[in-house]
């Protein structure tokens, strides 16, 4: 499913990789078309996660478009969003619902599989709706990362960093999107008033299930910091906070700050 930015319009078209079925269901997502392979079945679940990721998509596009209007003084381009079932390909590798979702900085696109959702609520105890808003507000916000360029920046200083290093510069690059997932949240409430109760709390319990330290206890392994490459539960939470409190791109240096 790709969900393409569309100025606004937050229009998805779900592509899953292999053949196109040669049906068109896109009455039944209103601005979502699907496209499966042969042996996928798209289902009613899936669907309604195509429609809620649109609107979500929508509210990233208004939201950092006048950001950057009003705080960079540059125009913004939306990203592109793939929800896939199953697997699929992206210039950064192939993608599957064990790869997790992430951001192709080579094609401007967002990667996230349809039964994510389902493992966020079911395997890793964060369930809402808002903590699925704040999975995709995360991936959107590597795209911001890019169009800023910090994104190139800090991967070309992986390049040449060691292991650690690499692993540590990755930590700063994540929790920047957590802050920066936290401006948009800011903002959606501000602006939509789309926030209900128990709406940040969601995120925030998402965020802490994802950290680094959460999953590697749940897999029944000791924490081992020098392998973190997205943060600990409690730096994530406290990054996401920071960019939901302030609403303001300088105050999610995560780069320039001393601790984490």
């Amino acid at each position: 499913m790709v969900v393409g930015g569309a100025g606004g319009l937050g229009l998805v078209a779900v592509v899953v990789i292999g053949w196109f079925l040669g049906v068109d269901l896109t009455p039944l997502l209103n601005d979502v078309a699907l496209e499966s392979p042969r042996e996928t079945t798209i289902t009613a679940a899936d669907e309604e996660r195509a429609q809620f990721v649109s609107v979500t998509l929508a509210d990233t596009e208004e939201v950092w478009a006048d950001l950057f209007d009003t705080q960079v003084g540059e125009p913004y381009t939306p990203a592109t969003l793939v929800l896939f079932k199953g697997t699929t390909s992206s210039p950064c590798g192939g993608a599957s619902g064990a790869t997790g979702p992430f951001y192709c900085p080579a094609d401007e696109k967002a990667y996230l599989d349809t039964d994510f959702f389902v493992t966020l609520d079911q395997r890793l105890g964060a369930g809402g709706d808002f903590a699925a808003a704040y999975v995709v507000a995360h991936e959107i916000a590597h795209h911001v990362q890019n169009l800023l360029g910090i994104l190139g920046q800090a991967n070309a200083a992986r390049r040449s960093a060691s292991e650690a290093q690499s692993n540590a510069i990755s930590v700063r690059v994540e929790l920047q999107a957590d802050c920066f997932a936290g401006i948009w949240a800011h903002e959606a409430d501000d602006r939509f008033g789309s926030l209900e109760k128990g709406d940040v709390a969601e995120a925030m319990n998402a965020a802490a299930q994802i950290g680094d330290d959460t999953l590697q206890r749940g897999a029944g392994r000791t924490p081992r910091p020098e392998t973190f490459t997205h943060g600990t539960a409690e730096q994530r939470q406290s990054w996401f906070a920071t960019g939901y409190a302030s609403g303001r791109i300088t105050d999610c240096d995560t780069f320039g700050a001393r601790q984490l």
